[in-house]
């Protein structure tokens, strides 16, 4: 049995380095990997041919130099050297574990290098996704959201990048669940990296950082476009929070739905131009999002039953994201409230000015103190208030 095992384990490995030679040969691509797999039969067969036979595919010549001289292999050698010195794992397109969902999108990556847990991106999960300059509407709303479903069993996926995603993230930690972050470097380089700190909760509680590019890339503008199709092929679904109409996310929504995964998005001010892409989408048919309970009910039903007895969907502490505001509040934090804005600071001297000589300036002071208290104000630098969602 032990040497059964460790055959299995010998063979696992071989698979894996030679899925990563694939992914290291100069010329090729995903689809184009894949379909010389196919082509030979299996992958053991890609490394067995000779270069003629190699060049009579059709394969590029730099492609069928490096396989058929095995430079590719020496490469991949090299690559899992590094990535163990570094803690890093690596699941292939060939693994039992790779991730289903991510394997039936149409140019999956050949392998995933991943620090964390491996088994968390076979998980089901909803992408989060937005711009990197929203409202302070849109980050609270993506927080509570990405912290209601989170909690509730479902992984959080996004890209790591400043604003919704951070936000995203950031919720997914608040909620005590699991977050995984699908880089457009390498995994060895956090970018932003004003993220480390974020990126270290995040492995601390459970989740991972994922990447298809090799240890060291840094942060080349063609390399984000390129991963947003992990992102979604990943997810059940898609969230869409705050994004411009020339955006990334409008890249990821596009492979959403090329994909067949679920989009969602919170409506936002139609005078706002973060707003553009989830009204957008809404008009176009994605569902709209007001609280978690909107996304929970379009999972499948096996995935719905699955989450609910290992987490139930109640929480008797837990406030809820939505875009409806039911709490009870005092008269004056209604008056408050009601002047305040979701995507437009209000300067206290402005509310001071407004509400006086009704509620005087002490009384203002105390409401807004009660209402941030409650999570439904937030004090931005200068004395600049906002409503949070």
């Amino acid at each position: 049995m032990p040497e059964l095992a460790a055959a299995v384990q010998k063979k696992d490995e071989t698979l894996t380095r030679q899925w990563l030679a694939l992914a290291l040969t100069p010329g090729m691509g995903p689809t184009s990997a894949r379909h010389l797999v196919e082509f030979m039969g299996d992958i053991g067969a890609v490394f067995r041919a000779t270069l003629t036979e190699l060049e009579a595919t059709g394969l590029r010549s730099v492609s069928a130099q490096s396989l058929g001289t095995g430079r590719s292999l020496e490469l991949a050698q090299d690559e899992l050297a590094r990535a163990a010195a570094a803690g890093v794992s690596l699941v292939s397109l060939g693994d039992a574990d790779y991730p289903a969902q991510l394997k039936q999108i149409y140019d999956p990556p050949l392998v995933l290098y991943v620090r964390g847990r491996a088994q968390i991106l076979s998980q089901p999960g909803i992408a989060v996704v937005g711009t990197r300059h929203p409202t302070p509407y849109g980050s609270g709303m993506a927080e509570r959201l990405a912290c209601d479903l989170a909690s509730r069993g479902l992984v959080i996926f996004s890209g790591l990048a400043r604003g919704i995603d951070t936000s995203g993230h950031r919720g997914a930690i608040a909620g005590k669940g699991k977050t995984v972050a699908i880089l457009g470097t390498g995994v060895d380089i956090i970018y932003p990296k004003e993220n480390s700190r974020l990126s270290e909760q995040i492995l601390a509680l459970g989740g991972a950082l994922v990447s298809e590019f090799p240890l060291t890339t840094f942060a080349a503008p063609q390399n984000f476009p390129i991963r947003n199709r992990i992102i979604s092929g990943i997810s059940i679904g898609v969230l869409v929070v705050e994004a411009a109409e020339y955006s990334g996310t409008r890249i990821t929504s596009r492979c959403a739905l090329e994909q067949n995964r679920e989009v969602f998005a919170v409506p936002g001010n139609v005078t706002n131009k973060n707003s553009w892409g989830p009204n957008t989408l809404i008009k176009q048919g994605a569902k709209l999002v007001a609280t978690w309970e909107d996304i929970w009910e379009e999972l499948p039903a096996a995935v719905r039953a699955a989450l609910t007895l290992e987490h139930g969907t109640e929480s008797q502490d837990m406030e809820t994201a939505s875009l409806f505001q039911e709490a009870e509040l005092s008269p004056h934090e209604k008056k408050i409230f009601a002047l305040l804005k979701a995507d437009e600071s209000t300067h206290i001297d402005e509310i001071v000015e407004k509400l006086e000589p009704g509620i005087s300036a002490s009384e203002i002071f105390a409401a807004l103190f009660e209402l941030e208290l409650a999570g439904k104000v937030k004090q931005l630098p200068g004395k600049n208030f906002v409503k949070t969602f």
